[in-house]
């Protein structure tokens, strides 16, 4: 609602400094905004002669004022360095931006400004400090700003009372400055009470930071409270108790049997020992979204395979949960995924597991609707083939630190669209999140997850920095560590569980259908190369020389042996492609190998260990792109650059024209109007498949018009090895 004298204020401004370079006219709505506190803060500094001005209420500003005009009040205007009336009419602006009553703005400070000023400094605590009604620097500074020095909505008394002692006993420290005092824990609160907790260790002002960093960790061991102590400490202690929203806190010097039971019922919710103490675990936990980063914790989250002797390192350790990644990311080196046989292993040795999803989810660009129908789809695909039963909670990751304003217009649709997956497929299956602790809790709070798994070692997220612990929170990582040596050893990330997510242990044998490929027995490789070396003989397709049976001595593609060596070299490349993109491994070595065989030149400016055109190589890629098979961006295939970029890339990277090789396989699918390449194709789809690749490629050679037919048979020798190796896995 517009205020008339907010409206003068604005007035004030652009009338008078409205022609002062620096100083941009603001907006005469009545309406308090930022730029309006900017501006008066720019006309303060004109006022001081500094030149250059700033929106910010900086050091300069702060020191320049302490030197010229360390109290403003009625006596100001005769002083020795008389103050001019325009820096009057700014403190009165600023009053009635804050809700105070700044008199006329007429250049006078009269009884109504003086009593304003003393009612200001009432509310912010700073009447102990500064009593009187005169203006002093740093609540000059606090003027100017959009914090609250009443209690607001939804803010609380307890907190209230802190953020007031906290500016009333520590002003006059160097790097603290007055903070709301509005009854809500905001990150500027949770910063000020850092500094007091520095303050109280002794700390000095060029060493105090308001990060609870080494010393200020050493410093709170050193001054656990109790019932019977009083003091600083235990109105610090009380504070930050107050801050994480701990039911029926009062700010208070003494500790006494009513808190010690609120201590305990704090020790329990966070999984501490109780012991009703504030002791140091307890202050960490209060003070920092990671607490105390040495407290051994009974779940663990890895990206690497927990082997038997990893399984066993666990358990001995005390861990009962481990979460682990449903699927890997294509185009990616990480190899992150759940094997073949290891959930099985981890259970034999009584660890049970919670499943992660998450592909990249590192930005808001990431989130939205049709990537959460995605995601939760695929993830249901996964959670089914690794065989978690109904009842699974799945993870799914908000990896970084995500803004209000990102959550509401990103991550919330996102989520709401995997629920709607999850509803709709009424498989049974849970939804969780992995984030901040105000990502996770908007999301939880709005019904679209049923558990959190926070990413509280990122101590530094805003989404971490004054948000307490979720109430619905079910793992809570704090540290990164090492356990176990030698074929035990494993890196981890140590959570905290509460019990609400137990995880699984029993596990259903994998859907039909969804049996996938694992990498060569390296004692197949010989029959294997024996059996495709016959198999293209009999097509015609001798040892040397050029592919087409009608000609063969024409081309210069490799020899079969080269070509089958290439696919082997490059197995764990294909093996991981094909299980990123759910399709059959042979798919892709089938047209990788005859690709090499036959393909070298065989297409007009194909490069790479698979021939490719550039410009077939940017619509296969952009194509996947744009069907979220593969990120990054698209390219344009009539721009010389991109397809330069990309005839170098082809050229000069193996592991990318074999990447690039499965995306084309994918949009040969499409072109063709056929599903997407899959683990249950048909003969007839997948002859059709490797005949349009080949042809898109350069590859045809050797099909005597009836490109595929001679794949199709290359495809069904190395699923003769392929198939019974996954079987087994």
């Amino acid at each position: 609602m517009a205020d008339p004298m907010v409206l003068r204020a604005q007035q004030f401004i652009n009338s008078t400094y409205g022609d002062v370079s620096g100083i941009t006219k603001v907006e005469e709505t009545g309406v308090v905004d930022w730029p309006t506190l900017f501006a008066l803060t720019r006309a303060l500094q004109y006022e001081l002669g500094i030149t250059a001005l700033s929106d910010a209420f900086g050091p300069t500003t702060l020191s320049t004022l302490t030197a010229k005009w360390p109290s403003i009040d009625a006596s100001s205007a005769t002083s020795s360095t008389p103050v001019p009336a325009n820096v009057i009419r700014i403190v009165q602006s600023a009053l009635y931006c804050k809700g105070y009553d700044g008199g006329d703005i007429d250049g006078t400070y009269n009884a109504r400004v003086a009593a304003a000023v003393r009612k200001l400094k009432a509310d912010t605590g700073l009447d102990v400090p500064y009593p009187g009604d005169a203006v002093v620097p740093k609540l000059f500074k606090a003027l100017v700003n959009m914090d609250g020095y009443v209690l607001r909505d939804g803010g609380d008394q307890a907190v209230r009372a802190a953020q007031r002692w906290l500016n009333s006993r520590y002003p006059d420290r160097a790097n603290f400055f007055v903070i709301a005092c509005d009854g809500v824990y905001s990150a500027d609160v949770h910063r000020a009470l850092l500094f007091a907790v520095q303050y109280e260790v002794g700390l000095s002002d060029d060493i105090a930071n308001g990060v609870f960093g080494p010393a200020t960790r050493a410093g709170v061991r050193e001054h656990p409270v109790s019932v019977g102590s009083t003091g600083p400490w235990v109105q610090l202690f009380s504070a930050a108790m107050a801050c994480n929203r701990r039911r029926g806190i009062t700010f208070t010097d003494t500790f006494d049997e009513g808190l010690a039971v609120r201590v305990a019922a704090f020790q329990e919710f966070v999984r501490l020992p109780v012991n009703g103490e504030g002791d140091f675990p307890t202050w960490a936990s209060l003070l920092a979204s990671s607490g105390d980063t040495t407290r051994a914790g009974t779940a663990a989250d890895c990206a690497s395979e927990v082997t038997a002797a990893r399984a066993q390192t666990l358990a001995a350790a005390g861990y009962r949960f481990v979460g682990r990644y449903l699927s890997n990311v294509p185009n990616t080196t990480l190899d992150k995924m759940i094997k073949p046989g290891e959930l099985r292993t981890m259970a034999a040795n009584g660890l049970r597991c919670f499943p992660i999803y998450q592909t990249y989810g590192g930005a808001a660009s990431y989130f939205n609707a049709t990537q959460g129908a995605s995601d939760a789809k695929d993830a249901l695909y996964w959670a089914r083939y690794h065989g978690f039963l109904p009842g699974t909670r799945i993870y799914f990751s908000v990896d970084y630190d995500a803004v209000d304003a990102e959550v509401t217009a990103n991550v919330l649709p996102h989520f709401g669209a995997i629920k709607d997956v999850f509803d709709a497929d009424h498989g049974g299956y849970r939804i969780g999140i992995y984030g901040a602790r105000a990502v996770c809790a908007r999301v939880g709070a709005a019904g679209l997850s049923s558990a959190s798994f926070l990413a509280d070692m990122s101590t530094a997220y805003a989404g971490n920095v004054a948000s307490p612990l979720p109430e619905d929170w079910a793992f809570d990582q704090v540290a990164t560590i090492t356990v176990g040596t030698g074929d035990g050893a494993i890196e981890i990330d140590n959570d905290i569980a509460s019990g609400r997510d137990l995880g699984q242990i029993s596990y259903a044998p994998p859907a039909a259908g969804t049996d996938l490929d694992v990498t060569l027995d390296p004692s197949c490789r010989a029959a294997a190369l024996a059996d495709v070396r016959l198999y293209l003989q009999s097509q015609g397709v001798p040892e040397q020389g050029g592919g087409d049976p009608a000609n063969p001595t024409a081309g210069s593609g490799a020899s079969t042996a080269e070509a089958f060596d290439a696919v082997v070299t490059y197995d764990g490349v294909i093996t991981d492609l094909a299980r990123a993109l759910r399709m059959r491994k042979a798919l892709i070595a089938a047209g990788v190998l005859w690709a090499v065989r036959t393909g070298t030149t065989a297409a007009d400016g194909a490069t790479g260990l698979v021939p490719m055109t550039p410009s077939a190589a940017v619509a296969a890629r952009n194509y996947c792109v744009q069907q979220r098979v593969l990120r990054g961006p698209r390219l344009d295939v009539t721009d010389t650059d991109d397809l330069t970029a990309m005839r170098q890339k082809l050229r000069g990277d193996d592991k990318f024209s074999i990447n690039t090789a499965a995306y084309a396989l994918v949009k040969s699918a499409h072109d063709l109007g056929l599903p997407r390449p899959g683990l249950a194709d048909t003969t007839h789809s997948t002859r059709l498949v490797l005949g349009d690749f080949a042809e898109a490629s350069g590859a045809a050679a050797g099909t005597n018009g009836a490109a595929g037919t001679v794949q199709l048979g290359l495809y069904q020798v190395l699923e003769k090895y392929y198939a019974p190796q996954r079987a087994g896995s």
